[in-house]
């Protein structure tokens, strides 16, 4: 076993081999050294509290005082470690989290761990399965101002990781979210956090977009006063003018803005940085640090020829952005999309509602290759959009300065390309046309550099993005901060709320003067609720819902939204699916000591081997199981207990109840003794368990108490401990 990497388990592990070689001669040395080392372990075990680090320093200078060689030497590795790694001392303590999984208590969730601004999955999904929606809601914007924003259009990159996977389908982690956050505004309980004093300080945002409103919402809260420059008539960014409503209702967005604008967020629309406002004008207002978050609003353009040519070849962000606007204009009756992104998924959906009749998607690879969500792509096949895969847009045609044809070839597949992905080869003489009266490339997006070239001093990377410290969000400008499409190139809706979030927690650091982070940011453990009590039966049986959508009919003809949302009975039930990874750390011990030392293989979890895992059955154990519980007692982070309730004992994995067998008692005095299929493997283990001759099992001390009586007790008295 290879030497934990963290700092805490390192120190701790130290501190105690320390001991036990008795290194430490002196007894009070050693009784410093003992205090010092239950701080630890509380810090380890997710107990530590802010005064823990403060005792731990000043122990271990009583402990150099104390002047004997070993004590020396200890104190002065404890202080050394402490001054070293003090931030992930502090880690341990403000988030509860681990970042290597070395503190095995601390070990976070995949899905936690997965999620780009941190969210603490399994807490909010198990107050879902509670039926407390608005604490659900309250964990989730510890981490994400909108909740209902994610619960609708995010990639869910934490389901990739969920480890429920690995048995049948992922946990719905983003439909739960929408459905608590729709849940609590229609009850009244979405509310913001108290806020703290006003510092007197003030912090202008540029971009309303995700990453922009996550820094204000922060920072308000922190008491800064922020204001948030915007160039469009709304706040939202690409929320509002480039995710179609059917997908995203307005309403949804305006809500959770409005939320941010209760806690005094000042928000300046139709405002052009670089044009209306400069950098030198905000510094005169007396704004002390900066964040950009423009977002990337320019689309690339195919480069083919005929593209500057004709009327209809049209940008897709802009299309996009008109008709969020309210122009409903069809682009055509026939249109081509030339991607495969969800862009170009979502600009064909539009054609179709604006009342196209011929929607196509060329896309120069194949199916599989698509980045667009599938979910997205299926939707879009339902509503009419046809797809011309492996197909290369090589010249668009027209006549009368107007758009008549798109001329593409057929590809093949090669060898992969910088990108991994296998790249697409011409094939000669493979010409074909499609008529088509609009083409609308959607191959990618880039920034607009032009409206901060007023921020003089700003390095840029050769991808045309902005060069920032990744962990604090800084720039190579002295008090700018930046986020979002502008430091990662088109991104997602929740990696923009991640960096806004990190920039946030910068740009307070460097207005309080408090050094800056070294380490990336670690995800915070809010809540541990309490796990749900869900049959093995019933934990197998449950499936993950199918998401109720809108009539195919009417969606073809209006921007009512697509997906409507799980009911009450969905939401809960889906709840209990969840495997609370963030208690069970997937070590395996329970499962090698049940089937190497007891022989009995009872724990069917084949999805505890991430890498290859093989079929779970959680209700394969009470067929097996004995309930002996060596698996409890192996177990690192409880994550599986025995328990006795009333006349049952029963195994409980992270809530999931294994088994539940009827306890045999002492005959004589009441004491439980264990299950009978316990005590049968312990009599054909050893060949001797106390029994009276009616054949009633009796405790060990009973048995003694008989035997001394002169009753007869058959065979040899014998308990386990």
């Amino acid at each position: 076993m290879g030497t934990p990497s963290c700092p805490v388990s390192n120190t701790l592990n130290w501190l105690n081999d320390t001991l036990a070689a008795g290194r430490i001669t002196s007894p009070k040395g050693r009784r410093i050294a003992e205090e010092i080392g239950d701080l630890l372990r509380d810090i380890a075990i997710g107990r530590g509290g802010n005064e823990h680090l403060s005792a731990i320093v000043e122990l271990a200078r009583e402990l150099h005082e104390v002047g004997s060689p070993g004590s020396s030497e200890a104190a002065a590795y404890i202080l050394k470690q402490v001054e070293e790694h003090r931030e992930v001392f502090v880690s341990h303590i403000e988030t509860l989290n681990c970042p290597t999984g070395d503190c095995v208590r601390l070990a976070p969730a995949p899905c936690q761990m997965a999620c780009p601004s941190g969210i603490d999955v399994p807490t909010y999904v198990t107050l879902i399965g509670q039926g407390r929606d608005a604490a659900a809601v309250e964990v989730i914007r510890k981490d994400n101002p909108f909740p209902w924003v994610c619960g609708l259009v995010c990639t869910r990159p934490c389901e990739f990781m969920c480890v429920r996977a690995r048995i049948d389908t992922p946990i719905a982690i983003k439909p739960l979210k929408a459905f608590a956050s729709e849940r609590a505004f229609s009850e009244g309980t979405y509310t913001n956090p108290e806020k703290e004093p006003d510092r007197g300080k003030k912090v202008c945002i540029i971009g309303a977009g995700p990453a922009g409103l996550t820094a204000a919402y922060y920072l308000a809260l922190k008491g800064y006063g922020v204001t948030v420059i915007e160039a469009l008539p709304m706040a939202g960014g690409m929320m509002m003018v480039g995710i179609p409503r059917y997908r995203l209702p307005r309403e949804v967005i305006d809500r959770e803005v409005a939320m941010i604008e209760e806690l005094g967020v000042e928000f300046r629309y139709n405002t052009r940085f670089g044009k209306d406002v400069t950098f030198d004008d905000l510094k005169e207002e007396g704004f002390e640090a900066f964040f950009l978050a423009i977002g990337a609003h320019k689309s690339y353009k195919l480069n083919i020829p005929g593209e500057e040519d004709y009327e209809g070849v049209i940008d897709a962000i802009e299309f996009l952005r008109r008709v969020a606007l309210g122009e409903r204009h069809m682009p055509g009756k026939r249109v081509a999309v030339v991607g495969g992104g969800n862009v170009a998924i979502d600009v064909a959906r539009t054609c179709i509602r604006l009342g196209c009749s011929d929607v196509r998607v060329v896309y120069r690879r194949t199916r599989a290759e698509m980045p667009a969500d599938p979910e997205e792509v299926e939707q879009a096949e339902e509503e009419g959009v046809e797809f011309s895969f492996l197909s290369i847009p090589v010249e668009i045609g027209g006549e009368d300065g107007k758009v008549k044809a798109l001329h593409c070839l057929r590809a093949e597949l090669g060898p992969p390309d910088k990108s991994g992905r296998r790249r697409p080869v011409p094939v000669e003489g493979s010409d074909h046309f499609y008529e088509v009266d609009a083409v609308i490339p959607a191959i990618g997006q880039q920034i607009d550099m032009k409206c901060i070239e007023s921020v003089k001093g700003l390095k840029w990377s050769k991808r045309d993005t902005l060069n920032v410290n990744t962990v604090t969000m800084e720039t190579s400008v002295e008090g700018v901060f930046a986020a979002g499409d502008l430091v990662l190139g088109p991104a997602t809706v929740v990696e923009a709320i991640g960096g806004g979030k990190r920039a946030a927690e910068a740009i307070d650091r460097y207005l309080s003067g408090i050094p800056q982070p070294k380490m990336p940011p670690v995800p915070t453990r809010r809540g541990m609720a309490e796990w749900l009590e869900v049959p093995a039966s019933t934990k197998m049986a449950l499936k993950r819902p199918e998401m109720p959508l809108l009539d195919v009919v009417r969606r073809r003809v209006t921007f009512q939204q697509v997906e409507l949302g799980f009911t009450e009975n969905m939401a809960r039930e889906e709840a209990r699916r969840c495997l609370r990874c963030d208690v069970c750390r997937r070590c395996g011990e329970c499962v090698k000591v049940c089937r190497d030392q007891m022989k009995v293989d009872a724990l069917q979890f084949g999805h505890l081997d991430f890498d290859n895992p093989v079929p779970t059955d959680f209700r394969k154990t009470e067929e097996r199981c004995i309930l002996c519980g060596s698996c409890a007692e192996n177990c690192t982070n409880e994550a599986i207990r025995i328990e006795d309730r009333g006349d049952e004992r029963l195994l409980n994995f992270c809530g999931t109840i294994l088994t539940r067998q009827k306890i045999v008692f002492c005959k004589e005095c009441g004491k439980p003794l264990g299950p009978a299929r316990y005590l049968d493997y312990i009599k054909k283990k050893t060949g001797a368990m106390p029994v009276t001759k009616t054949g009633q099992f009796v405790c060990e001390e009973c048995a003694r108490k008989v035997k001394a009586a002169g009753m007869a007790v058959d065979p040899p008295i014998f308990m386990p401990r």
